[in-house]
């Protein structure tokens, strides 16, 4: 039996480039394209529920932040592949904690997509080097009993992985959140990158997760 795959995207050329290329792959099938979040939920009601849903992140009426929580907390057996434009941070990890199991730039090379698939359906996910090296490296079943004194991480830099974890929140804002200078959380980000071992605020965030420092409601 096929994987069945949904594509959500407002642009539709996007959206029939994309299902024209999984349609090559023998063991996947695309039973629709819609152009947002609420069009999906009405196919979904519908009794029309794909294995994956190849999700954009800016869409209009419902962006793709929204139509992944939404499928966490109604449908969580529906894998989410997240695909947009942009690269920054603070869109993967919102969308990491919404409930995608991977993340997809649309330059992406179409083996980078299908291994991307084969992934989330043999695993549950697909974190590649651009969402983190660091969880395909170092994935751990077994929690430490207390992380945080394990890695000497102290209150107020525990403080500050908490707001980092926070997608919309930039440094300044996290600064702000604390009552400290930029400079003061530069020091907490770079203190704590060493201990965690990581080099990018994705990395920090997912390892954080891991670990189990912050829990994902």
């Amino acid at each position: 039996m096929k994987t069945t795959i949904a594509i959500v995207d407002d642009h539709e050329l996007v959206a029939k480039a994309f299902s024209g290329l999984v349609q090559r792959y023998e063991e996947y099938e695309v039973i629709y394209e819609v152009g947002n979040g609420k069009e999906l939920i009405n196919r979904i009601n519908l009794k029309m529920i794909p294995d994956i849903v190849l999700l954009d992140i800016k869409m209009p009426e419902m962006d793709g932040y929204e139509t992944a929580l939404w499928l966490k907390k109604n449908h969580p057996e529906v894998k989410v592949v997240a695909l947009s434009m942009h690269n920054e941070e603070e869109s993967v990890i919102k969308m990491l904690r919404n409930g995608a199991c991977a993340y997809l730039l649309k330059g992406c090379k179409p083996r980078e997509l299908k291994q991307a698939l084969d992934e989330v359906v043999q695993k549950g996910r697909s974190y590649n080097e651009f969402v983190t090296e660091k969880l395909v490296n170092n994935l751990n079943p077994e929690t430490p009993q207390n992380p945080q004194e394990l890695l000497g991480i102290i209150d107020r830099e525990m403080e500050f992985i908490k707001w980092a974890c926070d997608g919309d929140l930039t440094y300044t804002d996290i600064a702000d959140k604390m009552c400290v200078s930029p400079r003061t959380v530069d020091g907490y980000r770079e203190s704590v990158f060493q201990k965690m071992k990581v080099k990018t605020r994705v990395g920090m965030v997912v390892e954080a997760i891991r670990l189990k420092l912050v829990i994902i409601q």
